[in-house]
């Protein structure tokens, strides 16, 4: 029986026509995509194909050469506390003044306000976060003492003090640790499971077989999207690949360990 309700509300994240150009180089091309139910959902693709690109056009962090983005039929800036955002360590300055505490409870200003410090409430909201990724005896350790899987979970922490309804994560597990990817992936099918959405660019075929309801494949246009095991197929990973011939063999391989064939 359909959800007549669920089938009228917008989809949680949608592209419409999106290009994006550095420039002269285009980036990504005219992208139509639309991602409507809660789950973990996977921006697949070689690299410099464009898929940080997407996320960060969605958030306003590049400027769009054309199209539009809506969260939940609306514009960001409408719904930027239903949102989340947990951006790739490189673009961090882990040299700055500050402990893992203080981070994590960066999550809580949008809802504060600019002139509200943070209360009883959200340390504890905080502290709750620092558990959930297992961090929470480091709370006091300034930020650049930790591992890099460590500073990738303390800033997923901060992304779950704002307790939102879509979380974008850019790829998360790059240059991490076993033990934090497997924590993250943890929090990320908790987060499944409490009725979110989790859009996570993601660079390992070898995992994304595994974990991901949905993927969308891109290579500057969009190749392919829909449920995983229909997406990823020896013939679309071709397509997506087609320019990196070295990897083909082993996402051929990764595919059929996961029982995933064309």
């Amino acid at each position: 029986m359909t959800d007549a309700g669920a089938a009228a509300r917008p989809p949680a994240l949608e592209f419409h026509d999106v290009t994006v150009a550095y420039g002269r180089r285009p980036v990504l091309w005219n992208v139509d995509l639309a991602i409507a139910a809660p789950g973990l959902f996977g921006i697949i693709g070689p690299n410099g194909a464009g898929k940080s690109t997407l996320l960060k056009a969605a958030l306003g962090l590049v400027p769009l050469a054309g199209g539009s983005v809506r969260f939940f039929g609306r514009p960001l800036r409408e719904v930027r506390g239903r949102v989340g955002y947990v951006p790739q360590r490189e673009t961090v300055d882990w040299d700055f003044p500050v402990n893992v505490m203080d981070v994590v409870l960066m999550g809580t200003y949008a809802r504060l306000g600019w002139f509200r410090r943070p209360g009883a409430a959200e340390r504890e909201a905080a502290h709750a976060a620092l558990e959930r990724v297992g961090l929470a005896d480091l709370a006091e350790r300034q930020i650049g003492r930790l591992s890099g899987g460590q500073q990738q979970r303390v800033f997923l922490a901060r992304a779950l003090t704002q307790a939102a309804d879509l979380y974008l994560l850019d790829e998360p597990m790059a240059g991490v640790d076993a033990r934090s990817q497997d924590r993250i992936f943890h929090v990320l099918d908790e987060l499944r499971r409490e009725g979110r959405l989790v859009v996570v660019v993601h660079h390992d075929l070898r995992t994304a077989v595994d974990w991901f309801d949905g993927v969308a494949l891109v290579d500057m246009r969009l190749v392919a999207a829909g449920p995983a095991a229909e997406v990823l197929t020896a013939d679309n990973l071709r397509r997506t690949y087609a320019g990196h011939l070295d990897v083909l063999d082993e996402l051929g391989r990764a595919v059929e360990r996961g029982g995933r064939t064309a």
